[in-house]
């Protein structure tokens, strides 16, 4: 009897689209006996009839020196076959697709300082420092501002709070933190004793909205800080606040991980530097106002330790 086909090849062909295979079964009058739960075999009647053909295989097991007849494979026998050296050959390799070049701006900013430019600010007083900043287009944030947000406050304040950018409501108004952020950012200061524009000046790191309200980039970051330190020059806090990462990083000039630098007392020429969350990251994450509460905390201890 012929070998019957495995499973796994019975499986191949079928997803070949080549199944079911029907096998050739020797006749049952010569074994003798039907295979049993075997469809009917067709008995041919006992006259004289050309030999029976021998079983169906699937592999050719016919000597190495015979001679090999121009006859027509039956369809899954040339399937396997196909499948079986495709099994063999080895695969294509593949190569990654060249990187696409990512969009730019169409100014590019150097992250080097601009000496005469920071000399240049560093000289300004107050009056002529927000009227810079107006003016500014170092970076590409101006394409698109409706107005830069220099700051708001008390200019001799003891507290200075610090964010990352104008959102589109102080793009429209020109103060920083209002809208809902900035209702939070009142109560979060009005809970250890403090107000707007009553010892407290607020700034942010770039003084220009960021699109759709990103995050603002490493040179739109150096673009702004001889603002950010003139303005720290003229207001001389006692305590600097750093609300979010981007604001930590122009503070400190270097990269920083909320997480790592909470509770931690660390310093900006002198200064002592608290870094807490974005009011506008709480908003988002209401789970995580007791945390800027202890930060709030803390910074009140740290003022209350520089006033003895």
């Amino acid at each position: 009897m012929a070998p019957r086909l495995s499973s796994r090849r019975d499986a191949v062909l079928r997803e070949m689209g080549l199944g079911p295979v029907w096998r050739l079964r020797a006749r049952a009058v010569e074994a003798g006996e039907a295979e049993p739960g075997a469809e009917a075999d067709v008995v041919q009647p006992a006259v004289a009839s050309p030999p029976p053909r021998p079983p169906l295989a699937l592999v050719d097991a016919r000597p190495a020196h015979a001679p090999r007849a121009e006859t027509a494979q039956p369809v899954h026998a040339v399937a396997v076959r196909v499948f079986q050296q495709a099994q063999r050959a080895p695969a294509a390799p593949t190569t990654p697709p060249p990187p696409q070049p990512q969009a730019r701006a169409t100014q590019q900013i150097p992250t080097h300082a601009d000496p005469a430019r920071e000399a240049r600010i560093a000289a300004l007083d107050w009056d002529a420092l927000e009227a810079d900043i107006r003016s500014c287009a170092a970076c590409v944030l101006c394409e698109r501002r409706k107005q830069a947000v220099p700051g708001v406050g008390d200019r001799r304040a003891r507290w200075m709070l610090v964010g990352e950018g104008p959102g589109a409501e102080e793009d429209q108004r020109g103060e920083p933190f209002v809208g809902q952020a900035g209702r939070l950012l009142d109560n979060m200061l009005a809970a250890i004793g403090l107000a707007r524009g009553e010892d407290v000046y607020i700034a942010n790191a770039v003084k220009c909205r960021p699109p759709h309200n990103r995050t603002p980039e490493r040179d739109e970051l150096a673009a702004c800080r001889p603002y950010l330190e003139r303005q720290i020059a003229l207001v001389q806090p006692r305590l600097l606040v750093a609300l979010g990462r981007p604001a930590a990083q122009a503070l400190l000039d270097r990269e920083v991980a909320i997480a790592a630098a909470r509770g931690k007392r660390l310093e900006r020429g002198g200064i002592p530097v608290v870094v807490t969350y974005h009011p506008a990251y709480l908003l988002r994450n209401p789970q995580d106002k007791a945390k800027a509460w202890e930060d709030l905390c803390f910074a009140r201890r740290l003022m209350a330790d520089a006033d003895r």
